[in-house]
C-alpha cells in the first residue's frame, strides 16, 4: 500500500511554514499569531518531539553514504516510539488553529526549497511507523531521495534496492507475506501482456535469484521443453524457409553447463523463445 504525502500532516513542513509566516508578519508590521501557534504546538509536545527528528535529518548534510544511511535508520527507529494518536490529534488541532487566523490555501502555497526531501522523510516515517504492508518500491524511491539529499550526490538505486531486500529477509514472516503480495500485484499489473509461460519464467527468476543450482536446473528444463515444443510445431509448418529457421533455433538453444551461472541474458532468451513458440502456435492453428 502506498503512503500518500500530505502537507497538512508533515511536521517538518508545518514547522517551516509557521516560521516563514512569522517572518512575513514581522516584515509587514503586524502581530504574528503564528508565533503563538508555534510555541503552543511545538514546545514540550509530541509534535515538537517529532519535529526534532526532521531537524536532526536536515542538520546532517554533506555526509558519507554510510552515515546518511545511519541517520535515516536512527530517525525511523526513533519515530516508532512516538505517540501516534497524540500526534494525529495535535496536527489536527494545529491546522484548525492556522485556519482561524490565516487563509489556509495561501498559507500552504509558500514554496519550500527542500520540499522533496521533506515529503520523502514524511513517507519513510509513516511507512515504518504504520500498520500497513510495507511497499518496497516506495521505500526504495524515498530512501534514494533522502540519501541523495544528505550526501549531495547521485545514489545507485540498485544498491538501495539490494539493501531494502536484505532488510525484508529479517522482517516478521507476516510482513514478508504482505510485502510479497504487494510485489506480486505490481508484477501482474506491469507484465499483464506476457503469456503464461513468460510469467512463470519471470517469477522463477525472481523467487530463485539466490539459488543458482535451482535456477540453472529450471533454465535447462525449460530449454528442453522449448526444443521439444518447437520440434513438434515444426511438423505443422508447411513453409520450408520457416522450417529451416526453426531447426536453426532448436540447434542454437543453449543449455547451461556445469560452471555456468544463470544471468539476465538467459532470462531474455527464455522470454523470446516462448514468444516464438506462441507465434508459431498461432500460425499452426
Amino acid at each position: 500500500m502506498n503512503i500518500k504525502h500530505s502537507k497538512y500532516k508533515n511536521t517538518g513542513i508545518l514547522f517551516e511554514l509557521l516560521v516563514r509566516q512569522i517572518t512575513a508578519d514581522t516584515l509587514s508590521g503586524t502581530e504574528s499569531k503564528a508565533s503563538n501557534i508555534l510555541k503552543k504546538y511545538f514546545t514540550k509536545t509530541e509534535l515538537g518531539r517529532e519535529y526534532k527528528l526532521y531537524e536532526s535529518f536536515f542538520k546532517n548534510v554533506n555526509v558519507s553514504e554510510a552515515k546518511a544511511d545511519m541517520v535515516i535508520n536512527t530517525i525511523v527507529e526513533s519515530a516508532k516510539h512516538l505517540n501516534k494518536s497524540a500526534l494525529r490529534r495535535q496536527k489536527y488541532n494545529l491546522v484548525n488553529e492556522i485556519k482561524k487566523y490565516y487563509n489556509i490555501e495561501d498559507f500552504f502555497k509558500m514554496k519550500l526549497p527542500n520540499y522533496k526531501a521533506q515529503a520523502a522523510l514524511y513517507s519513510i516515517i509513516e511507512i515504518y511507523s504504520g500498520d500497513n504492508a510495507l511497499n518496497p518500491n516506495q521505500i526504495i524511491e524515498n530512501k534514494t531521495v533522502l540519501l541523495e539529499f544528505l550526501t549531495k550526490s547521485t545514489i545507485n538505486k540498485q544498491v538501495v534496492k539490494n539493501s531494502i531486500l536484505e532488510e525484508f529477509k529479517h522482517q516478521d514472516k507476516d510482513i514478508q507475506v504482505l510485502a510479497y503480495k504487494v510485489l506480486l500485484e505490481k508484477f501482474n499489473d506491469k507484465y499483464a501482456d506476457l503469456n503464461h509461460n513468460q510469467k512463470s519464467v519471470l517469477k522463477e527468476f525472481i523467487n530463485s535469484v539466490d539459488s543458482t543450482p535451482k535456477l540453472k536446473e529450471f533454465y535447462n528444463t525449460k530449454v528442453n521443453e522449448i526444443k521439444t515444443h518447437l520440434t513438434n510445431l515444426n511438423k505443422s509448418v508447411t513453409d520450408k524457409a520457416i522450417q529451416i529457421k526453426i531447426n536453426e533455433v532448436i540447434n542454437i538453444l543453449p543449455s547451461l553447463g556445469k560452471n555456468d551461472k544463470p544471468n539476465d541474458d538467459n532470462l531474455v532468451n527464455l522470454l523470446q523463445y516462448y514468444q516464438l513458440v506462441e507465434e508459431l502456435e498461432t500460425v499452426a492453428k
